[in-house]
């Protein structure tokens, strides 16, 4: 999922890929979160919950919502407020692992290809009409119709639902795509190949059913606005245009599981600048706050201060098409070596932060047969080595027949991601003789854009995983995929992820084997500069309980959320 990584920052790590993978994050007081733990303190709630007896909880969000349109969702905030407002055929509960939603029980076939979901008769969208098989039918055929125009719709459902890629490619029609409603509340889902993950892949937003009638009614206005807007999740988001600055989710009455949620309501405002978050917490204003590195120092004694490890990992992209340099893979490994990531997690974010030296985060999915770590046995990849970079460097130079090149670095805007733009670039114009970097500093969504259109040289990305499987990872940098936005192409490396995908599909130690080889690869040839596992550090309010921090799509899960007096 893309992750919002100027605000992730800005937050002291909070969330949303840049890409997608799914983990995100929603405020920039929040910055940060746990990897699939609950968020527990004692005491009191806020004053304002107290005096009106309502269940409230006020957060900050780092930048407004760039959409709520489940079928061009991409980034972490998107992800993050459909979770909250939609369900689709199972939500993430405690520990990621997926709990009822429309469907209550599903049954697979013998061979792993065909999924039967029965879905519930008693859920219903928020203007009345009943959720049906027909919604989720509608809902990924509109993902993968191309004149939708979605990146994540092929992305996520490419090679994993029957016809998807053919459908995507205008080779076969939308009513190909390998899903049907048998009857209302049946629904029968036809992969391409058994997919040990699916069920895990089925709480993703780019799966949420859709209400085709209202859809089509709000035509282009559609998920604009609150009044352009229909929820069968656990909350409504009200008080909402694209543009807003603030907002809230209210309790949705009708959802199936209503009597489950505590909440009543929780608030949202736009707030980019740490200082201002905590600020605002300090005030008892809001309940929640991300701490960039230099309040770390100043609130790591406070009760209410807390650090949670996180599955999202942010590298530098660096587009092969743009630059001629770029497309150098001695110049991209020296760039991979040249800048110290320790001193970056230590003195920059400060917020238990690890280095990364590859791809796939740490403690994030185990071996099948051994239970080792992935991230253990596959090792470091790519380490910061200035005497390595420089070598590297000379002979790219020599090769490009120059003694100079020019990049340009885009770049969020707030304070604290600032503060890690400079500090990278800095550190490459330093370390690397002849190398000027230009820093193009720009809001998320511009960026978004920016990214879609490879109009970048070098860029500072992140992902958050989408699922529970290294694949989620990997495949961001196959050929010509969705969120392959930077012309990185390796035959072997797109072998090793098909066979994990196809004829390895059911040996899962066979498929990891091949993941092994595929980040070795990936590494070998420079693609991707690693610099950090996010963690974040955050002041939470007690009395706020229930908050589950998901490893994978939505950052947050307020469902079991409460607040006490």
């Amino acid at each position: 999922m893309k992750l919002k990584w100027s605000l992730l920052l800005a937050l002291g790590l909070l969330l949303s890929v840049f890409l997608v993978a799914c983990g995100g994050g929603d405020d920039a007081s929040e910055g940060t979160e746990d990897s699939g733990n609950k968020e527990k303190t004692e005491d009191s709630a806020s004053e304002g919950e107290e005096a009106s007896g309502e269940q409230v909880l006020n957060l900050l969000n780092g930048d407004t919502i760039p959409t709520m349109d489940a079928s061009m969702a991409t980034d972490q905030y998107a992800f993050e407020f459909l979770g909250a407002t939609m369900e689709g055929l199972y939500r993430l509960g405690e520990d990621g692992k997926p709990v009822e939603g429309i469907a209550n029980k599903h049954e697979v076939s013998d061979d792993g290809k065909t999924w039967t979901f029965t879905l519930r008769e008693d859920a219903k969208w928020s203007n009345g009409d009943p959720v049906t098989a027909h919604d989720f039918v509608y809902a990924w055929q509109r993902a993968v119709n191309p004149d939708t125009g979605s990146e994540y719709g092929p992305y996520m459902m490419g090679g994993v639902i029957k016809n998807a890629t053919a459908v995507n490619g205008g080779d076969k029609p939308v009513e190909e795509l390998g899903v049907k409603a048998d009857g209302d509340y049946t629904l029968v889902v036809e992969l391409e190949n058994p997919t040990p993950y699916f069920e895990s892949l089925t709480t993703f937003g780019t799966f949420l059913p859709l209400n085709q009638k209202f859809v089509e009614e709000q035509g282009d206005k559609y998920a604009t606005s609150t009044d352009t807007l229909l929820s069968n999740g656990p909350f409504i988001l009200s008080d909402w245009e694209s543009t807003s600055s603030s907002w809230n989710l209210t309790k949705n009455e009708d959802y199936w599981d209503a009597e489950t949620v505590s909440l009543d309501k929780i608030t949202y405002e736009v707030v980019k600048d740490p200082q201002t978050a905590v600020d605002l917490y300090e005030a008892g204003t809001v309940d929640r706050a991300g701490l960039s590195s230099d309040l770390v120092d100043q609130y790591s004694t406070h009760e209410d201060y807390i650090v949670n490890p996180q599955t999202s990992v942010f590298y530098l992209k660096m587009n092969q098409t743009r630059n001629e340099a770029l497309a150098n893979t001695n110049i991209r490994a020296a760039i991979s070596r040249a800048f110290d990531k320790q001193a970056l997690v230590d003195q920059i974010l400060n917020n238990g932060s690890l280095v990364a030296n590859g791809l796939v985060p740490a403690n994030f999915t185990p071996m099948p047969e051994s239970g080792e770590d992935f991230r253990e046995v596959s090792g470091d990849l790519v380490t910061y080595d200035l005497e390595k970079a420089k070598e590297y460097w000379k002979k790219g130079l020599e090769e490009l027949g120059t003694d100079s090149v020019e990049l340009e670095f885009l770049a969020g805007d707030s304070e604290t991601a600032k503060q890690m733009n400079e500090y990278l670039a800095n550190q490459l114009q330093t370390n690397l003789d002849g190398l000027k970097v230009t820093l193009k500093q720009v809001p998320f969504e511009q960026r978004l854009d920016l990214d879609t259109n490879m109009d970048y040289d070098i860029q500072f990305s992140g992902w958050g995983p989408d699922f529970l499987d290294p694949y989620t990872f990997l495949n961001l940098w196959i050929t010509d995929g969705g969120n392959n936005k930077m012309g990185y192409s390796n035959k072997e490396y797109d072998k090793l992820l098909e066979e994990a995908q196809t004829t390895l599909a059911t040996d899962n130690p066979a498929r990891y084997q091949n993941f092994l080889e595929a980040e070795k690869v990936l590494f070998e040839d420079a693609a991707i500069a690693p610099v950090y596992q996010k963690a974040s550090a955050q002041l939470l309010r007690q009395g706020v309980e229930g908050i589950i921090v998901n490893p994978f799509g939505p950052d947050y899960e307020y469902k079991w959320a409460s607040v006490s007096k």
